[in-house]
């Protein structure tokens, strides 16, 4: 009996064991990895929209710089905002994988001539030009079309008459009657919200203004829509107590400023306009000698730059300087390398293609920000 028993456990025991083996292959399915292929589509769906709608700081999927050399010039080197133009092209070619080649034409007209025949005689694919003389645009285009290169003009706007040359010319930069607006604004909005700050209680703003090169556009723009944008809103009037260019350099503004110090004395002087920002911030050095703008309220005169460069940030931070407007060094950098980049291709030069809107087929505009104590750390 003992003998049965025995035998049906057993029996028993490989029934369970064989059932528990069949029952592997059955649980593996289970976690079985085919769901992946469903959870690859969703990046496609989420990725359609950004092909309908390039950023306009990223390269459109098109652009592939494989094999394209860009020739590029900037006026010179040491000036703080087209330092920051030139480090995000190079940046942005380094992205696309083309090659920029980028050269200080050291503010001389004849070495940038001399540079872009050179860039032209080694067969570069498209060039990139921020021209001395505003004057020399049209001869610098005419050399491009007879090479057969496109041509992207930086910062500087050529003529339309020039940029109608060659159909294969564009130019990328800001509306600099924007930047001057804007600047006068923020004396405004100091002025309104300042009693003191019109010290002789006139309802007149005095002022004095540092001005780029003479005949630049955005030193003739910024220098009359900042003064126009005070004397539209009809709360102040303005006068001019002195007026003169500093040719953008912060050693020129410093001795400038000193000038209108002496001439016109700190107790009329109300508010200062400066074309960029490091004329402001020579201004700033001359007025901090003579104890302004170092924290006393009692001693400070509002001063307004253009470009939001960082000492410029950084002298906000410290009460200094009253504000300043954005040139967007960042997208005028990244926007002349995919023009040119595409140009190369052969693209049609598109909001599709660049990243950027495109006015009359030609023009890629950058628009400033006005940057104020609200703000300021957002640019920093």
């Amino acid at each position: 009996m003992m003998k049965k028993i025995l035998a049906l456990v057993f029996a028993s025991l490989m029934i369970l064991s064989l059932a528990a083996c069949g029952s592997k292959p059955a649980a593996e399915p289970a976690p079985v990895e085919p769901a992946a292929p469903a959870e690859s589509t969703a990046p496609a769906e989420d990725a359609a929209p950004s092909e309908e709608a390039p950023a306009t700081d990223a390269a459109p999927a098109t652009l592939n710089g494989d094999g394209i050399t860009v020739g590029a010039c900037i006026y010179k080197f040491d000036d703080t905002f087209m330092t920051g133009v030139r480090n995000n092209m190079t940046a942005q070619a380094e992205s696309l994988g083309a090659t920029i080649e980028i050269v200080d034409s050291q503010n001389k007209q004849p070495t940038q001539n001399e540079q872009v025949d050179t860039y032209i005689t080694k067969g570069v694919n498209a060039l990139a030009v921020n021209p001395v003389d505003l004057t020399a645009a049209g001869p610098i285009i005419d050399k491009a079309s007879a090479a057969g290169i496109p041509i992207v003009l930086l910062n500087r706007q050529p003529s339309e008459e020039d940029m109608a040359k060659y159909d294969k010319t564009w130019y990328v930069g800001a509306r600099a009657e924007e930047s001057g607006t804007m600047s006068g604004q923020i004396i405004l909005d100091y002025f309104k919200a300042n009693a003191g700050a019109d010290k002789n209680g006139d309802g007149v703003i005095q002022y004095v203004m540092l001005q780029g090169e003479p005949g630049h556009q955005d030193a003739v723009l910024r220098s009359e829509y900042c003064i126009k944008a005070i004397e539209d809103d009809g709360t102040f009037k303005t006068e001019a107590l002195g007026q003169d260019t500093a040719m953008w350099d912060k050693v020129k503004a410093t001795d400038l400023m000193k000038s209108f110090i002496a001439s016109q004395g700190l107790d009329k002087i109300e508010a200062v306009f400066a074309n960029n920002d490091d004329m402001a911030l020579g201004a700033i050095e001359a007025l901090k000698a003579e104890g302004y703008n170092t924290g006393d309220a009692s001693k400070y005169i509002p001063v307004v730059g253009v470009d939001a460069t960082a000492p410029a940030l950084e002298s906000m931070s410290k009460g200094e300087l009253l504000g300043t407007v954005l040139n967007d060094a960042e997208n005028q950098g990244i926007a002349t390398v995919n023009v040119a980049v595409a140009a190369a291709q052969g693209l049609e030069i598109t909001k599709d293609t660049v990243g950027y809107d495109v006015t009359d087929g030609k023009y890629i505009w950058v628009p400033y920000v006005k940057v104020t104590a609200d703000n300021y750390q957002d640019f920093m």
